[in-house]
């Protein structure tokens, strides 16, 4: 039978004895260890060579590999993984192709192996997920017709002051509009910088937002003054069901890597020093692989609705009734005063019947609610988290 794996050095040995007491032929030991004649000419020739020691079995492995990835490669492919800690071997590649397309780089399989090696690729931890909400908001299949917007969570910077980070996103490009370390998360300190924004990147279809201030109110419809700034300048405002984080799964992702790769800092400045920093990276290096493994900064490009500076009127549609709402949040409908909500005082609101003793109520395109005329009350819109665009 053939050599025995768990034995095959003691069987190598016993066959070398044998052959040296000269009382076997080369045949007889062939048949005795059940090994071919070259074999056997094989480890008497090793043996005569070195002695025992050759006797040890060796690499199979070729001594020259034309593909072999160069020392000059592995050692940018380490500081590269290096400099930047959160990234895959894909990405590494990718920031490596794009600045230096003139050299040979390994295959994917090749560099995480490489970045294995020295330590520097761990075991990914498998995580269970609820499944997501299966409901489309509106459709993204371009740049700008969707933004998404949050805050980064908040936390205490050294000097003990809050931060409150605001980031602004391209749904479809993942390009990171924006990224500033406020001091409050309030309208007044959020508007200049959407202003900021939409002047830089001319003005989206729809921004979708959590349901927390400055985005959204307790307001018939939740608008706040934020979001009515917003369908002002024809930006429809979406926001995502309570609770259901995953409806904005693409910004989320994007705030994982902002707490990976920028700890909170000393003051507000040099929190947004790293921030600025952040966001170059993040667009102009980081590959994504949902986008073929482009960059953001390579797929997105400005929104052709510049931001207008003075909000145009709101008109209305034939077959609408205007009503506008007085300085207490009240409109006058059939000799009755009815509350909307102070957020809307001195707009004009456009009521269309659809039944007898019901009027929908929208403030330009956003869907408020629905106005009984018996009760003289509007009721909420039911399914406002969703997209709520239709033109009178």
């Amino acid at each position: 039978m053939p050599w025995e794996q768990t034995s095959a050095m003691d069987q190598r040995v016993q066959f070398i004895a044998d052959w040296l007491s000269h009382n076997y032929a080369k045949i007889d030991l062939c048949r005795a260890y059940g090994i071919s004649r070259p074999t056997v000419d094989k480890w008497i020739k090793r043996y005569q060579q070195g002695g025992v020691e050759q006797l040890e079995e060796r690499s199979r492995a070729a001594h020259c590999h034309p593909n072999q990835t160069s020392e000059e490669i592995r050692q940018m492919l380490i500081d590269t993984k290096l400099y930047q800690q959160s990234w895959g071997p894909k990405k590494v590649l990718d920031y490596l192709r794009e600045n230096g397309p003139e050299l040979a780089w390994p295959a994917d399989s090749t560099a995480g192996e490489i970045l294995k090696r020295v330590g520097l690729v761990k075991r990914r931890v498998k995580h269970h997920h609820v499944s997501p909400y299966s409901e489309p908001f509106g459709s993204c299949q371009g740049p700008n017709q969707i933004w998404s917007a949050d805050f980064k969570g908040d936390f205490a910077l050294g000097n003990h002051k809050r931060c409150y980070p605001l980031t602004i996103s391209d749904n479809f490009s993942r390009y990171l509009l924006l990224c500033r370390a406020l001091e409050h998360p309030s309208y007044g300190a959020v508007k200049p910088w959407f202003e900021w924004v939409f002047r830089e990147y001319g003005l989206p279809e729809a921004i979708r937002t959590d349901n927390g201030a400055p985005f959204a109110s307790l307001a018939i419809g939740g608008i706040s003054e934020l979001s009515k700034w917003w369908i002002q300048l024809g930006i429809r405002p979406e926001r995502i069901k309570p609770g259901k984080p995953s409806q904005n799964g693409r910004h989320e992702r994007m705030h994982r890597t902002l707490k990976h790769d920028v700890p909170p800092q000393l003051t507000h400045r040099r929190q947004q020093n790293h921030f600025d920093l952040f966001l170059e990276q993040y667009n102009g290096q980081r590959s994504h692989e949902a986008l073929g493994r482009k960059t953001p900064a390579s797929v997105y490009c400005a929104s052709p609705r510049s931001y207008p500076g003075k909000i145009p009127p709101i008109e209305y549609g034939p077959g609408t009734t205007v009503r506008r709402v007085r300085y207490n949040g009240e409109i006058k409908w059939h000799g009755d005063l009815i509350y909307v909500s102070q957020v809307l005082a001195q707009e004009p609101l456009g009521l269309k019947q659809i039944e007898e003793e019901k009027w929908e109520v929208r403030f330009n395109f956003h869907l408020l609610g629905t106005l009984d005329q018996r009760t003289k009350k509007i009721l909420p819109a039911k399914n406002w988290h969703g997209s709520n665009f239709k033109k009178l």
